[in-house]
């Protein structure tokens, strides 16, 4: 696959609105409960600092995105944080690690000094594999800080990498 990760443009909404949405309504991976429909979903992507698209160039289809954000305000501004996402019949074939390796490049270049992750679900093995390769530290875990959707609690563990070369 030749992929190719870009910023969002609006004609791209509809697709990374329905990508967004397979993974919250999963409810086992991003805080959200509520599902975006176009028009929020056009507003939520725009206001992030960075909307990143995974283009897979061949199929000329969106396979996956992030959204890159301060974490924290004023003092605490300089921390970032990001969520991904990858379509969940592309999944397994590296593309998160292409979007985690931009994502910090991108943090970088918009002056951002730390990147953390609040909430990763502690059962997100495949995701907390690949930000330790990445060299991400663990933080510790907050128990029960994560409700699925059968409404039982899972723990969540915190992350941060250091952006400063």
């Amino acid at each position: 696959m030749i992929l190719e990760i870009r910023a969002f443009q609006p004609q791209d909404i509809s697709e990374l609105v329905y990508i967004w949405n397979e993974v919250v309504e999963e409810g086992n991976a991003f805080p959200q409960m509520a599902p975006l429909n176009t028009e929020m979903g056009a507003k939520f992507f725009a206001r992030q600092s960075f909307t990143a698209v995974a283009y897979d160039v061949e199929n000329r289809e969106i396979v996956g995105l992030y959204i890159l954000h301060p974490n924290n305000v004023g003092r605490c501004g300089h921390i970032c944080n990001a969520s991904y996402a990858v379509k969940s019949c592309y999944r397994g074939q590296h593309i998160g690690e292409q979007l985690v390796q931009h994502c910090i490049q991108k943090g970088r270049e918009l002056g951002f000094r730390i990147l953390q992750f609040n909430a990763v679900v502690c059962s997100n093995q495949s995701a907390r594999k690949l930000y330790e390769k990445l060299g991400f530290t663990e933080l510790g875990t907050i128990p029960g800080g994560f409700l699925q959707k059968d409404e039982t609690y899972s723990d969540i563990v915190l992350y941060y990498l250091s952006l400063i070369e």
